[in-house]
């Protein structure tokens, strides 16, 4: 067949669907992929087809930080640089047999399937079909026990979410495919016809019962480097004493890194821990470092976690699959939308200790976290089960049988 896909944002959000481009290449398929042109190395090394567009989502996501707002119109922006590349980026994907698309509400690829009669799969690492079993990511979920408040949110989230895109999409429908204008109800109508492939573990976000058929669930899909040659200094570090702690907070802005650094050290003092600290885009350990302190610019985290004793991270939901899959107990530092979910997830497995939301993040909490996850028998004892559960499945193989044997036009 011949694919595109269509993801836009960081580098966390684009890599697992690369990944899955590249599985879908290994088993024959063509495939495209949608994009801003910052990751074209990252796609070229994947054996993917480039389809760039100018500009450097990553960037945008990163001046926007945690405010929801600003995402919310960073994301705009994007969207209207789509329609001003349509020319080039419309007749490459009408000619495809299946669109894969990452993007929030199947925008875009939603309207261009209608057009060419084109099967499209919305495509996600996160669960965002609607269900009675857990409200929208960012939804308090303390007020999930009110009758129908869970199925309620994802409809205010899809109607708010398209009142934000409506202006970009009824101008794509109408100047650049020649479509009639469409009302939300009849987008959300279509939208939920289409099938859905998650790429997380049911072992770690069991199918609700009230999903539909057309939902699908892969496990994860995993590029792994586990033959990384790493820095001296950095195996001198891990090889040096006991296990270390990983803390890191991936492409989370940090409003004062020397602040979360002091409160980083003074919490691995507090609980006589080693730890290799991640700068990130915080750009955490800028500063004179003790010695039981290693710093890293990067490091696959695959290679990396399962030498840890704990983890500490932001939550992301490829940095949580991989923590889970390794088998060491995580404490998730939240910073906005999906993570409060991942947290809470693994803190209902019992892999992990509750989160602990970035704003409310002190030196004590985080010394008790790292504490219990070092010393906690049945904590440790849990997350190694279930990593070991995660490691015998192959999301990517059974994502990529999945869409081989769907119907083609």
């Amino acid at each position: 067949m011949r694919i595109t896909i269509i993801a836009l944002g960081s580098r966390g959000d684009v890599q697992p669907y690369a990944v899955l481009g590249k599985g879908l290449v290994a088993a024959g398929h063509s495939v495209s992929f949608v994009t801003t042109e910052n990751f074209t190395p990252l796609l070229n090394s994947c054996g993917l087809e480039p389809e760039p567009l100018p500009g450097d989502a990553e960037w945008i996501v990163k001046d926007a930080g945690a405010n929801m707002v600003a995402l919310s119109r960073a994301f705009n922006r994007v969207a209207a640089g789509i329609i001003d590349h349509a020319e080039r980026i419309v007749p490459t994907i009408s000619e495809v047999d299946l669109i894969l698309n990452q993007l929030p509400l199947g925008a875009y690829g939603l309207d261009i399937a209608e057009k060419f009669d084109i099967p499209m799969w919305l495509v996600a690492t996160i669960p965002l079909v609607p269900t009675s079993a857990f409200p929208m990511m960012g939804w308090p979920a303390a007020l999930a026990r009110i009758i129908g408040y869970n199925r309620l949110s994802y409809r205010i989230s899809e109607l708010m979410g398209l009142l934000l895109l409506r202006p970009y999409l009824q101008r794509w429908r109408k100047d650049v495919l020649g479509l009639p204008k469409q009302s939300s109800q009849r987008y959300l109508h279509q939208l939920h016809q289409m099938p859905v492939l998650h790429g997380f573990s049911k072992h770690v976000v069991p199918p609700p019962p009230d999903w539909p058929p057309n939902v699908y669930t892969s496990s994860n899909w995993f590029d792994l480097q586990l033959n990384w040659q790493p820095p001296d200094e950095l195996m001198h570090f891990i090889d040096g004493g006991s296990p270390p702690v990983f803390i890191g907070f991936g492409s989370m802005p940090i409003p004062s890194p020397q602040d979360t650094t002091q409160i980083i050290l003074r919490a691995l003092e507090h609980a006589g821990q080693r730890a290799i600290l991640h700068a990130g885009w915080g750009s955490l350990g800028v500063t004179s470092l003790p010695d039981y302190v290693h710093p890293i610019e990067y490091a696959p985290y695959d290679w990396l976690f399962p030498r840890m004793s704990a983890l500490v991270h932001h939550g992301g939901s490829g940095t949580t699959a991989v923590g889970l899959r390794s088998g060491i107990p995580a404490l998730v530092v939240p910073f906005l939308f999906d993570q409060h979910f991942w947290g809470q997830r693994i803190a209902e497995l019992g892999t992990g200790p509750h989160p602990i939301p970035f704003k409310k993040l002190t030196a004590k909490s985080l010394a008790d976290a790292i504490r219990n996850m070092t010393i906690e028998n049945d904590m440790r004892a849990r997350a190694a089960g279930l990593g070991e559960k995660l490691r015998r499945e192959d999301g990517l193989q059974a994502a990529v049988q999945m869409i081989s044997q769907s119907p083609a036009p």
